[in-house]
């Protein structure tokens, strides 16, 4: 029945869902609206549960899986990385419709029992601590944030902590030397010392430039007379 009305409703098919479930199409739920529903025998009930439909929708899984090295410890044993992927196609989180919250799991892939973080609503997730030289299996899920179950497992993500990937991402890039600065600055020091040359030949232009000293005077004294002196 509807949450607000008082009177219970027969399961409408026992079939279509198989043995022991029952079977409701869309012509007799709609989202948004809450609903109770009971195993009862006569007067005795068993169990009862209300929900909405929006609560119980399961979502499909996330996808674009990928992973980047964030850094290595300095013995090279661990390495931490960051793994991203994006919310299921299908689950309109944009426009706030529907929230999800995310788990992931991740194990080596000689291991069978997996380890799982705790949920959270970011679509990427740190993982530290990974030995190096070891290859990783990682998967997610996802499930309504006021929902008790998980969706499907998304595909496999592995990751490989080759020595080949760890050396590249560590040994910096060699710094080129800049030559071509080099070149300019060369190039403009000759052009500048080749003017300065033309023009030091040229006896106009290296009075201009280069103007004689002044002979000092002793202010007072007449020249000229001084020579009719000597």
């Amino acid at each position: 029945m509807k949450r607000n009305d008082e009177d219970w409703k027969e399961c409408p098919d026992y079939i279509t869902a198989g043995e022991k479930s029952c079977y409701f199409n869309t012509s007799y739920t709609s989202i948004w609206i809450p609903y109770c529903v009971k195993l009862a025998n006569k007067d005795e009930v068993f169990d009862e549960k209300c929900f909405s439909v929006d609560e119980i929708v399961l979502p499909d899984p996330p996808v674009h899986l990928n992973w980047t090295l964030l850094n290595t410890s300095q013995t090279g044993i661990h390495g931490d990385i960051q793994v991203r992927w994006d919310p299921p196609p299908t689950a309109d989180v944009q426009k706030g419709w529907i929230t999800l919250e995310y788990e992931l799991q991740y194990k080596e892939v000689n291991e069978t029992k997996w380890k799982e973080l705790e949920p959270r609503l970011s679509t990427m997730v740190p993982l530290y601590s990974l030995k190096t030289g070891r290859d990783y299996e990682i998967r997610v899920r996802s499930r309504q944030r006021t929902s008790e179950k998980f969706g499907e497992f998304s595909e496999i993500l592995y990751v490989s902590f080759s020595q080949a990937s760890l050396e590249l991402v560590h040994c910096p890039e060699e710094i080129e030397f800049p030559w071509f600065l080099v070149v300019i600055f060369g190039a403009c020091g000759l052009a500048v010392t080749g003017i300065l040359v033309l023009l030091s030949k040229q006896p106009r232009l290296k009075m201009l430039i280069f103007p004689p000293v002044p002979v000092p005077k002793i202010k007072g004294i007449d020249p000229d007379l001084l020579k009719v002196m000597l």
